[in-house]
């Protein structure tokens, strides 16, 4: 009777076992034997992610994967000095990757850093954005995490980029969010003024007469929250009132943290001028797990409500007797 061999691209029987053995350790809180095992299968060639239904293992990359954002914080990954970082949180769709960054490239201003933080590898995007970090030493810089980002958390994972830059502005970016032109000059222009906390492509404002429960397109001009497609805030505003450390799903939560910039004394602002941007299909959303995708939109909405519902003073400025 001859062994049966392991499925290509899968971990062999020795790698599986200690990963289980990890599982365990980690399960009886032993987190320096869990650290230890991770370090071993990482000797072996392979990384270990938790998820939801245990572990998974994946050959190890070309590059440095750290298990957890406090390991990626205290390894301080070098990261140039710029006026603007623009930050992706990468999570899928390699093709993405290459087209947003390939954009920010083109039609970015001079001295502009990309920095994108990979959650697992999702479907290589990981190693797309590594490649495109060889291509642009200096420009593009990759960060990579172990862990998907629903495990990680987009909140988590944006405070790990505002962290790390060594910038007066940064940017929060979606890989759905492609350039056609100098778009990022405006928004930084805005930012010119001390009393902006944040400026970005798409604005909204609450639905007052909807007793908050809604929000609507906003123009030009100061707004009441910013989307998470496009948004460069000040460092230290966004350092100071970051995104809450509950929010794993971008959706809602960019509005949530909007609102806690404006609760600070920020004021959020929408280029005058049409910006030459477009959306290519929106994964984050449209891809998600529709149940995973609910249950966190309305945890985020629901806390929203709870925080910042009726303080109609942190709004924008309205006309004298609008409910709007």
């Amino acid at each position: 009777m001859t062994r049966e061999e392991p499925p290509p691209g899968s971990a062999p029987p020795d790698v599986v076992a200690l990963a289980e053995q990890r599982s365990v350790a980690r399960a009886g809180r032993d987190f320096a034997a869990a650290d230890h095992l991770r370090a071993v299968i990482g000797e072996r060639g392979w990384v270990v992610a938790d998820n939801p239904d245990g572990f998974s293992l994946a050959p190890r990359p070309p590059f440095d994967v750290h298990p957890t954002i406090t390991a990626l914080l205290a390894a301080g990954p070098p990261i140039p000095t710029a006026p603007l970082t623009m930050g992706l949180v990468v999570d899928g769709w390699p093709d993405d990757v290459d087209r947003c960054i390939e954009a920010l490239l083109t039609h970015g201003p001079d001295g502009m850093v990309v920095v994108g933080l990979d959650c697992g590898n999702a479907s290589g995007a990981g190693e797309a954005l590594h490649r495109q970090a060889l291509a642009h030493p200096g420009r593009v810089v990759d960060l990579h995490l172990s862990g998907m980002l629903d495990s990680v958390g987009w909140s988590s994972a944006v405070v790990a980029l505002l962290t790390l830059a060594p910038s007066g502005l940064v940017g929060v970016m979606d890989l759905s969010t492609v350039l056609d032109g100098d778009a990022l000059t405006p928004i930084v222009a805005a930012l010119d003024d001390e009393s902006v906390s944040a400026s970005g492509w798409r604005g909204v404002d609450v639905d007052r007469a909807d007793e908050w429960r809604s929000f609507v397109d906003a123009g030009p001009g100061e707004v009441d929250a910013i989307l998470g497609y496009l948004m460069v805030v000040r460092r230290t505003a966004g350092l100071a009132s970051p995104p809450h450390p509950k929010a794993r799903f971008y959706r809602n939560a960019d509005m949530e943290w909007s609102l806690a910039l404006r609760e600070a004394g920020g004021r959020l602002v929408i280029p005058e001028a049409p910006l030459p941007i477009h959306q290519e299909r929106h994964h984050g959303y449209h891809d998600s797990a529709p149940e995973y995708r609910d249950k966190e939109s309305k945890r985020t909405y629901d806390r929203l409500l709870a925080r910042f519902r009726g303080k109609d003073a942190i709004l924008r400025p309205r006309d004298p007797g609008s409910r709007a």
